[in-house]
């Protein structure tokens, strides 16, 4: 078609329909502010429209709180774990302060992972924490009282320490402690250490007769108070040398498991610490400045096997640096 034409065209299809091109510029001039007004809304801080950013931890934390189990949905909780695993981030806040903080979010929440995956931590519980005096179970104790203040979950938590009357024992720094940090406790008072010395053999370790003894008036103790639950400050490196011994000693894969029912049938056994490292707990136990008492049994034995199985896994850590983990790993994942 000519030119001339399609100017014609044009010229008569506006002349019969004029409100045409005046439609399509308003249509431009909508879209234009569209554009515009978006450009400008992403320009925005998020806060400004009442928005809240979440970072990828956050997220999952707010993933894992929607499928947990019915032991942590019993309620709802202002306070959010991942609110006391940050570490404070100011012009006063040293290098050790954000290193501990750190450290104590790692624990916490491997501590609430293993919980959460034995069903360690129920509504109704009355749990009695076992607390020798050692790193490890006043580890234990300060974490567990830490997830009872932000669980929305209602359980109990009672301290019971043993007295076994070992020569110049002092219990007044851990009872001190106990009572900074405002939780039940007992203190029983057995002479286990006479026996222990009795009863033991020459050359042999007095940690079998004297965890016996211990685990009995433990039991004991916990059926008086009305525990349904006993937790033990076992860790992972235990558990790794524990299934060392076995396997070298006795021919045996047996490990230590993570919970057990007791052979009286009513108490379940908890061992909140079974993925965290004793290298981490001894760090963060120091850093708390906790009440270590002393042992006077295990630490005048010389030639002990666990000491040795201990060498030996930390000889492979050496070798490998990630020879613990994949170990643990390992643990959980038998096959034929």
């Amino acid at each position: 078609m000519p030119a001339e034409s399609l100017t014609d065209l044009v010229e008569e299809d506006y002349n019969d329909h004029p409100n045409i091109i005046f439609t399509n510029m308003k249509t431009v001039c909508h879209l234009q502010f569209v554009v515009v007004l978006v450009l400008w809304m992403l320009l925005q801080p998020p806060r400004a429209f009442g928005w809240t950013m979440m970072s990828r931890g956050h997220e999952d934390a707010s993933i894992r709180r929607l499928t947990r189990t019915r032991c942590w949905s019993a309620s709802t909780n202002s306070h959010d774990l991942s609110e006391i695993m940050i570490p404070p981030h100011n012009d006063t806040s040293t290098s050790l302060d954000r290193d501990k903080y750190k450290l104590q979010g790692k624990l916490l929440k491997q501590v609430r992972q293993t919980c959460k995956d034995y069903q360690m931590l129920e509504d109704g519980d009355h749990i009695m924490v076992c607390v020798s005096g050692g790193k490890d179970s006043a580890v234990m104790l300060y974490l567990l009282r830490m997830l009872q203040e932000q669980l929305p979950i209602d359980f109990q938590l009672t301290a019971v320490h043993v007295n076994q009357h070992q020569p110049g024992y002092d219990g007044t720094p851990l009872v001190a402690w106990l009572d900074e940090m405002k939780v039940p406790y007992h203190i029983v008072s057995e002479d286990t250490y006479s026996i222990v010395i009795e009863k033991t053999p020459e050359n042999k370790s007095y940690c079998t007769v004297c965890s016996r003894l211990r685990r009995g008036i433990l039991y004991t103790k916990a059926m008086e108070l009305g525990c349904n639950k006993i937790a033990l400050g076992h860790h992972a490196d235990d558990a790794m040398e524990t299934l060392l011994l076995n396997m070298l000693h006795a021919g045996q894969v047996k490990g230590m498991p993570a919970r057990y029912t007791s052979q009286r049938g009513s108490l379940a056994v908890l061992r909140p610490l079974m993925q965290s490292m004793e290298a981490d707990i001894a760090t963060y136990a120091k850093w708390q400045g906790f009440p270590i008492l002393p042992c006077n049994l295990c630490s005048n034995q010389a030639n002990l096997q666990r000491p040795q199985v201990k060498l030996l896994l930390n000889t492979l850590q050496e070798l490998n640096p990630t020879a613990k983990q994949n170990l643990l790993r390992a643990m959980g994942d038998i096959r034929p």
